[in-house]
């Protein structure tokens, strides 16, 4: 699901081609772009972020991670994918011109996957101009611009533009897939031909055009997600918005079944009595139809703290189990700006 090393310290940015095991990433031709792509790459800044053993998230994203991060404001404020900065108790931010500074976490907002940095220094660069990421269609060039220590920026195109549902209870109604995949995907700038944010890179992806055909890529974050949450992550942390009840597991989709990946450990679903392997049939008795049907039906039941009935196929018996969901904000270590 995530990036979660540490850069190897290899500058690619000196490399015009890219070999990622996929084919040859090019890099964008300046005098082909109707904008400065020195000034776009300027905005991407590398960041790393540690985070204490005793996390929650420590045991499926690691206690170190790596990735991007895009300059949205003159004031430092840095927009990432959430899941390198879940739990940090320290961000490092190194800009394009290789100064290191310290960040703090401003917000990460579960339901879009956003995560928020402030800068505790002055970074220097222009923001990043945002767009609309109803703007960008499958087929339109695109430019997916990471620090140069990671990749640089290269040329791609949005290949489709889809629902996407993640095996950790995560879910987009739109999301934006292009392809050739970017070497260090996540929080990467999704570029539209104008220079204008439009996405957050979020993963690595093998069927990016259709969810049976295989074409790797990424996945990107629609930016028109971060406008009506934008104001409440930067004063209050969190969207001001009731939380969504979370089970605490993870689920995969497999020959058309519902199967029980994995569970945090006394999250919820473990603590109701779900085992790995249990195929999920029923939610609140309602037949799920795959993992964003699943998703939705459990969101429908209430705010976090509902109680879910899920039935599930365990060893060829029918099990019926309740789970008393929770809210993760309450779980998980959260850093709060000084």
């Amino acid at each position: 699901m995530a990036k979660i090393t540490r850069s190897n310290g290899h500058r690619l940015d000196s490399i015009a081609h890219i070999q990622l095991g996929v084919g040859t990433l090019e890099r964008p031709n300046p005098e082909d772009l109707g904008f400065s792509l020195d000034a776009v790459s300027d905005a991407v800044v590398s960041l790393s972020a540690e985070i204490p053993a005793d996390a929650m998230t420590a045991q499926t994203l690691g206690t170190e991670r790596a990735g991007n991060g895009v300059i949205i404001d003159e004031h430092g404020l840095v927009l990432t994918i959430g899941y390198l900065i879940s739990e940090a108790t320290a961000i490092t931010l190194k800009t394009a011109h290789g100064e290191e500074i310290p960040g703090e976490t401003v917000a990460y907002d579960y339901e879009t996957g956003f995560g928020l940095i402030r800068a505790l220094a002055p970074l220097g660069v222009a923001p990043v101009e945002i767009g609309e990421a109803g703007t960008v269609m499958p087929g339109d060039p695109v430019v997916v611009a990471g620090h140069a220590d990671g990749g640089g920026a290269i040329a791609a195109q949005v290949v489709a533009k889809r629902e996407f549902a993640g095996y950790w209870e995560y879910l987009l109604d739109e999301a934006i897939f292009t392809s050739p995949p970017h070497p260090n995907w996540g929080g990467t700038a999704l570029i539209d031909k104008d220079g204008r944010l439009v996405g957050i890179g979020s993963l690595f992806v093998q069927e990016t055009r259709t969810p049976d055909e295989h074409e790797p890529g990424n996945m990107f974050v629609p930016i028109d997600l971060l406008h009506p949450v934008y104001h409440d992550l930067v004063t209050l942390g969190r969207a001001n918005r009731e939380s969504r009840p979370w089970l605490g597991m993870f689920t995969t989709e497999s020959s058309g079944h519902l199967i029980v990946a994995g569970l945090y450990s006394n999250g919820p679903a473990e603590r109701a009595g779900l085992e790995q392997l249990d195929v999920i049939l029923r939610v609140d008795n309602h037949p799920v139809k795959g993992l964003a049907d699943m998703y939705r039906k459990v969101w429908c039941a209430g705010d976090a703290g509902t109680r879910v009935g899920m039935t599930v196929l365990r060893d060829g018996k029918i099990v019926d189990v309740v789970i008393e969901t929770a809210d993760r904000y309450t779980l998980m270590r959260v850093s709060r700006p000084h």
